[in-house]
């Protein structure tokens, strides 16, 4: 989108207070134009033809059809890039699946001023996001039987007991990750992941990880043990670093510092796995806007890691995962589709 063309907002809420705070706090900004708003999902969809707007910020739960059936329904025919504005609710990650491209949380009174800044932000990148609509498919990967968790290991050999993963992922991370991660068997090797979500969000993504992937997914606590067939998700507003302990590795969860404009944040975890891990290790970075963590991969390289990062095609975002392919930190890029095959066989070389 041209620098001197504005980009053009619809804001979806049953809530004026809500609204009003949106529409405000947007328009404050030289690059955005509130072309209008709706109360409810029914009234979105009378207004879009006539308003037209390049992206849309949408409360999940409304009176009548909620924010997600209307997703599923509008999104296959109307593909602009929605931004989820919701409470502290599970079903945020139902929208993200139905082609939401982001959310942000909504702020309680003394948050008002960080909560604009942050969705201002969002808007800006969700106009040049690409909207990726699910395709009705078979449904995600579930918790196999015993003996085919045993045959979905596809030969790996004892060696991934000595190997550590680290992904990093933000805009259109949610599902991305999860494409990556189903498709994976019950013993992968240790993984650690950073998403960039807001706070109170992390646990119920790596709940909804653990339903739906083989291996066991959990929200990190500081000191847990990095080990096979066991994924950490990073939780949000802590700085996550790989440490080693003799010949264990864990994980140390503290507040501090944004890095990279991210806490957590993808750098500060892959950074710390060049500088930590003695054993193999794989960088995986996915679709997000600006280049967090595309610093610490090449590090990760460097100290010999094999590297993988998501395509432009298949990113929602090509900011994080093109800065590392640009810089020279990715070793092999690939569609997120294929990223599980790849990481596969060059496990089973180990």
């Amino acid at each position: 989108m041209s620098t001197d063309k504005k980009i053009r907002v619809m804001v979806v809420d049953d809530s004026i207070v809500a609204r009003s705070l949106i529409i405000k706090g947007l328009s404050a900004h030289p690059q955005i134009e509130i072309v209008g708003y709706a109360i409810n999902t029914m009234d979105a969809q009378n207004k879009y033809a006539a308003l037209n707007p390049d992206v849309m910020t949408m409360d999940v739960e409304m009176p009548g059809m909620n924010g997600i059936d209307f997703l599923k329904q509008f999104l296959p025919d109307h593909p602009v890039p929605v931004i989820l504005v919701s409470t502290l609710n599970l079903r945020v990650f139902d929208a993200l699946s139905a082609g939401a491209v982001d959310f942000v949380r909504k702020p309680e009174p003394h948050q008002q001023e960080q909560f604009i800044k942050t969705l201002t932000q969002k808007v800006l990148v969700a106009a040049t996001a690409k909207v990726r609509v699910q395709k009705p498919a078979a449904a995600p990967a579930t918790p196999a039987s015993a003996a085919e968790k045993v045959a979905s290991v596809l030969g790996l050999n004892s060696a991934p007991n000595h190997v550590i993963i680290g992904l990093g992922a933000s805009t259109g991370g949610t599902e991305a990750t999860l494409e990556v991660m189903k498709r994976l068997p019950e013993d992968i090797p240790g993984m650690v992941i950073v998403q960039h979500m807001p706070v109170g969000f992390t646990k119920m993504y790596a709940e909804r990880l653990n339903r739906l992937c083989r291996m066991e997914v959990r929200e990190a606590k500081s000191g847990d043990e990095i080990r096979r067939g066991l994924a950490l998700i990073a939780p949000a507003d802590y700085q996550a670093r790989v440490t080693r302990i003799g010949d264990k590795y864990t994980l140390a969860c503290t507040p501090g510092e944004k890095v990279s404009g991210h806490r957590p944040s993808v750098d500060v975890l892959f950074r710390s796995m060049a500088d930590n891990v003695q054993c193999k290790m794989v960088g995986i970075i996915l679709t997000g806007m600006g280049q967090d963590g595309a610093d610490g991969l090449l590090s990760m390289r460097r100290r010999g890691a094999y590297t993988i990062g998501q395509d432009e095609e298949s990113s929602v975002v090509y900011g994080m995962p093109g800065v590392a392919y640009k810089i020279g930190a990715v070793v092999t890029q690939t569609s997120c589709e294929n990223i599980s095959n790849v990481l596969l066989r060059h496990l089973k070389t180990l």
